[in-house]
């Protein structure tokens, strides 16, 4: 297998590369990198050049690993009883599959995306270990032991948020996406807006650049922003001129500035900038 960039999707090299390595060793590939870099699409767009279903899990503070396997519907059950339901004499009537469970008795091997495991407790991606490792689990409840037909392809995604356990980082091909150079995000933008003028792109990574420089910056903006900022800008029909103006915020500044620490901050350093060239 190789992946590689499309029309809709660009793809660094070492991102290509280690996406293929991952497959080639049939170990989870684990994603690191800041928010917007397009770890989740990565998954999406993997998916989608292979043919093959995507399977998502989204991860969340209260998510538990059992989740992923299977979850057993006792209340439904007591009420069925209650009620004198032929469907209580049967527990697999119960048992409700859970995401790994449906990418391992997928019908053809699918894409399992395991999105913002760091979101969940320290214990999580421990409890995953045998799982992932032998991709099979028991079903306690019905006897049942569920093995994959067709060993999917595992793309997990962290923002970095809390560290992972070396036992569970053994078991991946590990990648770390840095955020764009300018001319990658040159094509990225490309991608979303083959027709946009050249001036207003370089004026426009130029500003976008150099907000990323500035320092003490509580977020600094990602590629998905610059997306929705340049978005803006078009539909606007800004002018680069307006953007090189050192007088004040970038126009629309709220697609790329995300809280007022941020916005304050910005409006300090213009305004610096403006008494020392006067």
């Amino acid at each position: 297998m190789s992946f590689a960039s499309t029309e809709s999707y660009i793809v660094a090299d070492d991102l290509g590369l280690a996406v293929n390595a991952a497959v080639t060793l049939e170990k989870p590939l684990l994603l690191k990198g800041e928010p917007g870099t397009g770890k989740t699409r990565l998954a999406e767009e993997l998916a989608a050049s292979l043919g093959v279903p995507l399977i998502r899990w989204q991860i969340k503070s209260t998510t538990k690993a059992q989740q992923g396997l299977y979850e057993y519907d006792a209340v439904s059950r007591l009420r069925d009883s209650q009620l004198g339901s032929e469907k209580v004499h049967d527990i697999a009537n119960y048992i409700k599959p859970g995401k790994l469970w449906q990418a391992f008795t997928a019908a053809e091997r699918p894409v399992l995306l395991i999105d913002e495991i760091d979101k969940a407790d320290i214990e999580f991606p421990n409890d995953l270990l045998h799982e992932l490792d032998q991709m099979e689990f028991h079903v306690y409840e019905t006897g049942e032991q569920v093995r994959a037909e067709h060993r999917p392809i595992v793309i997990i995604t962290s923002n970095n948020e809390k560290e992972l356990p070396d036992a569970f980082l053994r078991r991946c091909f590990f990648h770390y996406i840095k955020f764009p150079d300018a001319d990658t995000l040159a094509k990225i933008v490309q991608v979303h807006y083959p027709d946009i003028r050249k001036d207003l792109l370089s004026s426009a990574l130029e500003v976008f650049f150099d907000l990323r420089q500035v320092p003490s910056l509580k977020k600094k903006p990602s590629t998905s922003e610059l997306i929705d900022w340049l978005k803006l800008l078009l539909a606007e029909d800004i002018k680069p001129a307006e953007l090189s103006k050192s007088n004040g915020l970038m126009p629309m500044f709220g697609a790329l500035l995300k809280n007022e620490q941020d916005v304050q901050l910005v409006e300090k350093l213009a305004f610096m900038a403006r008494r020392q060239s006067s």
